[in-house]
């Protein structure tokens, strides 16, 4: 696909299409669809594709949705519909969860080409699809340019390690860098659930058993409680979704094991909160004294869009501490936010979004108007922002008159997180 003036994608498969739309759900055949789902992903950036009745079937490329092509007329509920019937392919239990719930989660693959994560669902009473393209190669902490604090991460030996983010902000592709560091350096036993399997890892110096929802374990809590006789160091939870899941999770912390889970929450705050949401007022002190003995670090992650095109990653990161143990026990007071123990662990290699989304900034990456957009305080953002503009022009006037030379020290030393 090519990109055009305002912003619209040119995508040159149109004979691919074009048989795909005229077929009824009746004569429909697996190589065609196959040959649709190929041409959409043969894009720079393109992440999801998304069909749903009355629209040209559609992709995300690098945050952005466009048609394909714009001049496809609108899909019909037989097109759709046969769509999802050829990736359901008979499956009793995803034709169940999508008649009793509405939804069902499966994955799909295009041999020798590329795999996806699907999600078909019913919206008016009509069938409509999102496939989130899944890459083909395991990542590595060096390609995704991670700062170095993801190394001592994977040091721990017990405890949860979260990462948290929203949906589609990468967090599946930071645990496999993570889990692919691990397989390649520790000889030890691996074991994930998933929902479903992106990753494909190999056995290299671990033992590599991974887990699918609804294929090999029925809920994430009995895989969990299963996981705990299968001998593993290492545990990848790929969602905890309710109490019964967290209080596994919390008890195989607690055992000796290092948990990996995400929660789709967006910062240290929100996924403190979340969890103890899913517990009773009359539970939650003891519950914090274990989330204050367990949680050795809470990752969040989003993707913001680029100078130049691209979307960047940006990290959050908040580590164990005396102060972060204190936080959890009583709560957050003024001068104990959880805003200020991760900006003031910085030599611990802490980082804050909003020292990340500066740093980027300063170093023309983004826009101003993307910083102040995602950042959490607007006003010191504001602030900060304006102190670096007077600083590129060459002076900044302080309240006692005085001129500070363009070479003052940068507000922040870590490393920026490069998206590659």
């Amino acid at each position: 696909m090519r990109p055009q003036s305002g912003g619209r994608i040119d995508f040159t498969c149109g004979t691919f299409l074009a048989a795909f739309v005229r077929e009824t759900a009746e004569s429909m055949n697996p190589q065609s669809i196959d040959q649709l789902l190929s041409a959409m992903i043969a894009g720079e950036g393109v992440s999801d594709l998304i069909f749903t009745v009355g629209k040209p079937p559609c992709v995300e490329a690098h945050g952005v949705l466009h048609e394909f092509p714009a001049t496809i007329g609108a899909l019909g509920p037989e097109q759709i519909d046969g769509l999802a019937d050829h990736i359901i392919n008979g499956d009793e239990r995803l034709r169940k969860d999508l008649g009793e719930w509405g939804s069902c989660d499966c994955s799909y693959a295009l041999k020798d080409i590329a795999r996806f994560r699907v999600n078909i669902f019913k919206q008016n009473g009509r069938t409509a699809l999102v496939m989130r393209k899944l890459p083909s190669e395991i990542p590595t902490i060096e390609k995704l340019g991670l700062p170095p604090v993801f190394a001592e991460i994977l040091k721990e030996k017990n405890g949860i390690i979260f990462v948290t983010g929203a949906t589609g902000s990468g967090k599946t592709t930071t645990l496999a860098a993570m889990l692919n560091e691990l397989n390649q350096t520790q000889h030890i036993h691996i074991v994930t659930l998933e929902d479903p399997i992106e990753f494909r890892h190999p056995h290299r110096s671990a033992i590599f058993h991974q887990r699918e929802l609804g294929k090999d374990f029925p809920n994430f809590a009995r895989g969990l409680r299963a996981a705990l006789r299968q001998a593993p160091k290492v545990i990848l939870v790929g969602e905890i979704r309710d109490r019964e899941t967290m209080e596994i999770a919390m008890t195989a912390s607690e055992t000796g094991h290092v948990v990996f889970a995400t929660l789709h929450t967006i910062n240290a705050g929100q996924s403190f909160n979340r969890i103890l949401g899913m517990f009773g007022k009359d539970e939650e002190q003891l519950l914090r004294q274990r989330l204050a003995d367990t949680i050795r670090c809470i990752v969040s992650q989003r993707l913001v869009s680029k100078i130049g095109g691209g979307r960047l990653l940006l990290t959050e990161v908040m580590g164990s501490s005396l102060r972060t143990r204190e936080a959890l026990l009583y709560g957050e007071s003024e001068g104990r936010t959880f805003q200020e123990i991760i900006e003031a662990g910085s030599t611990l290699g802490w980082h804050s979004f909003d020292q990340m989304l500066l740093k980027a900034y300063e170093s023309d990456l983004i826009t101003e108007e993307t910083a102040l957009t995602f950042c959490t305080h607007k006003h010191k953002m504001r602030r900060d922002v304006d102190l670096l503009k007077k600083l590129r022009g060459g002076t900044f006037e302080s309240p006692s008159g005085l001129r500070m030379e363009h070479e003052a020290e940068a507000p922040f030393s870590f490393d920026l997180v490069n998206s590659k």
